[in-house]
């Protein structure tokens, strides 16, 4: 890879790296100081700051990836930094996963009008039980990571092979297995998105019967639940779109590793997967009024600042 190609894609690397850490700190920070002014936590901020906590790391984690790639692309054939970065990057990947789906269900739950009794149950203990659903996402993340750092030794020694026999993998005889194992633990993200997904259409059918009830009752005043249901549906609809971009980038990142001199497509595939931890925590930030107000008082600020300036 040369040295001007390489540059060129750690600046836009750096770029969204630095987008994301702001936009998510943002995010993580507004809570937490409405936390300790109000003494309590709403279960729809504790829900965002740890989506936006999860995604610093990840964003941590990818950068630091293709920091390593870009200027040690050997490294890769050592063993405990590998070890590290491929823990923590299916943890904080699993975990951003699991906690925007848990952010799909409270607004599911919260926005959506439905009688049904199962519905109405989980309703009323939703706010009980986020606190429990945040810990399982942990817990099982968690889980899942060992069992994916588990089955690095073998990556690990198929891609030193790949250097030192210029790229044949015929003496990787358990290549077969790691890859397996990877697909497999990573597909099972498959369920948390399955449940944003199912979150998402019941949205749209709760939105399309209360539209239905409203034109029959001729009403030409501001609808709250209308705007609401819409505003939901933005949010999950984006993180379902950024979602299916990352892991297609993921998919090129991870399957470059096996082709000889692969660094290029390897970091492409990551600069693609930065695109969803830093975008959507902007999505978020214009979908939530909390959040909104503040993001436009510090752009005020600022423009206040600049004006005085200069």
């Amino acid at each position: 890879m040369s040295g001007e190609v390489n540059s060129t894609l750690m600046i836009i690397a750096a770029g969204e790296f630095s987008m994301g850490i702001l936009g998510n700190a943002f995010i993580a920070l507004v809570n937490c100081l409405d936390w300790m002014k109000k003494k309590k936590v709403a279960s729809i901020d504790l829900i965002l700051t740890c989506l936006a906590t999860s995604r610093i790391w990840l964003l941590c984690i990818i950068m630091l990836d293709c920091s390593l790639l870009a200027q040690y692309p050997n490294g890769y054939a050592a063993g405990t930094q590998v070890k590290v970065i491929d823990f923590f990057w299916t943890l904080t990947n699993h975990l951003s996963v699991w906690f925007a789906t848990c952010l799909s269900l409270f607004y599911f739950l919260k926005i959506a009008n439905f009688m049904h009794p199962l519905f109405l149950w989980m309703k009323w203990r939703i706010d009980r039980v986020v606190l429990r659903m945040l810990l399982g996402c942990v817990a099982l993340s968690v889980l899942i990571s060992l069992a994916v750092t588990e089955n690095l030794n073998d990556f690990q020694y198929c891609i030193k092979v790949k250097k030192e026999r210029n790229g044949t993998l015929k003496y990787c005889v358990n290549v077969a297995q790691y890859e397996s194992t990877k697909i497999f633990l990573n597909l099972l993200t498959i369920f948390p998105v399955s449940i944003s997904l199912v979150s998402f259409c019941l949205l749209i059918l709760s939105l399309w019967k209360h539209t239905r009830k409203m034109q029959l009752s001729a009403s030409g005043h501001r609808d709250p639940s209308r705007d609401a249901h819409l505003g939901a549906m933005k949010t999950v609809i984006t993180f379902l779109l950024l979602f299916i971009v990352y892991c297609l980038a993921f998919l090129i990142a991870t399957s470059n590793y096996f082709i000889s001199e692969s660094e290029v497509a390897v970091l492409v595939g990551e600069l693609i997967a930065l695109i969803y931890p830093s975008t959507h925590s902007f999505i978020l930030i214009l979908g939530n009024n909390k959040l909104r107000e503040a993001s436009l008082r510090v752009l005020w600020k600022i423009k206040a600042i600049l004006s005085r300036d200069f």
